[in-house]
């Protein structure tokens, strides 16, 4: 009895011998059923293993997976958060000015399996994005007037459109979910910029006009009352001082009363001599009898 057969490979191969081309093929083959079996699932994303061409399996969780070769096929979706960036479109508003509205939207896929009946890829997803986003966006800007819109009177119009979006996106069973639809900029095309513009600017000078105007009426009404109240001040104040006035010359007059009741002679002596500061102011020449008595006082007798 023989033992089995030893092939010496390099002899094989030098040789070119068929069992050397054998364990070739079987490596090759090996490495590619391993190619086709095993596959990875990243952190980012969904795997969807599809089997002539239906969807057998979602696997939604990293790491090595395994498939049937040359029957099952895989394809990646992904799971992370995603923005599409809309083109800008003019939109009428209620009170029919065109309205140039530039908007982006966050979305995710939230289930992969209705998605993938739905629109197959992120392309399809994107252009119904597009479509729904657009169509809400021009029915709640149509009954808004434009000074609402600028304005920001008609409050969080954001949050109402990705409310409206994110309900037909489920009625519809698209499997995404909106995370925010998010306005931009709301801008007038170009053509009516310049009369818009004009338009507002001469409200603004209407507007600033009646606040001078305003301005001044308040300020001539302000300078009436402070003179008014100044002139009663000072009115108040005269009849003050002259209350004082009068009151002091009666004081003095009680003083010079009293002071002349307690010595005549000394008093008249007083007032002859005070009346000398004006009478002989500027040095004047003064023709007086020798015996009155205003010159006995000036003579010292």
């Amino acid at each position: 009895m023989t033992g089995p057969e030893v092939i010496d490979i390099n002899t094989a191969r030098g040789k070119g011998s068929p069992a050397f081309r054998l364990l070739v093929a079987l490596v090759v083959l090996a490495a590619a059923l391993v190619a086709t079996t095993v596959f990875t699932v990243s952190e980012g994303e969904y795997k969807v293993v599809r089997q002539w061409g239906a969807v057998v399996r979602i696997i939604d969780t990293a790491g090595l997976q395994v498939k049937v070769p040359f029957v099952q096929s895989t394809q990646s979706l992904p799971k992370y958060k995603m923005v599409y960036d809309s083109v800008p479109t003019e939109i009428l508003t209620a009170d029919k000015k065109p309205l140039k509205v530039d908007n982006y939207t966050i979305w995710r896929i939230k289930d992969p399996r209705a998605f993938i009946q739905s629109l197959q890829n992120t392309p399809n997803a994107e252009k119904r994005l597009d479509a729904t986003v657009y169509s809400v966006v021009r029915n709640k800007f149509s009954n808004v007037n434009y000074d609402e819109i600028v304005s920001g009177k008609r409050g969080d119009l954001n949050a109402e459109v990705t409310r409206l979006v994110q309900e037909f996106l489920d009625a519809n069973s698209y499997g995404i979910q909106v995370i925010d639809v998010r306005i931009k900029r709301t801008d007038l095309p170009e053509q009516n910029q310049q009369s818009v513009f004009n338009r507002m600017k001469s409200e603004r000078e209407k507007i600033a006009q009646g606040y001078l105007s305003e301005g001044d009426e308040q300020a001539r009404t302000i300078r009436a009352d402070t003179d008014r109240t100044v002139k009663e001040i000072m009115a108040e104040a005269y009849a003050t001082a002259k209350s004082i006035e009068g009151e002091g010359e009666q004081e003095a007059a009680r003083i010079y009363n009293d002071a002349y009741g307690k010595d005549p002679q000394f008093y008249e002596m007083y007032r002859t001599l005070e009346s000398y500061k004006t009478t002989l102011n500027g040095k004047p020449v003064i023709v007086l009898p020798i015996n009155s008595p205003y010159t006995r006082l000036l003579m010292g007798k």
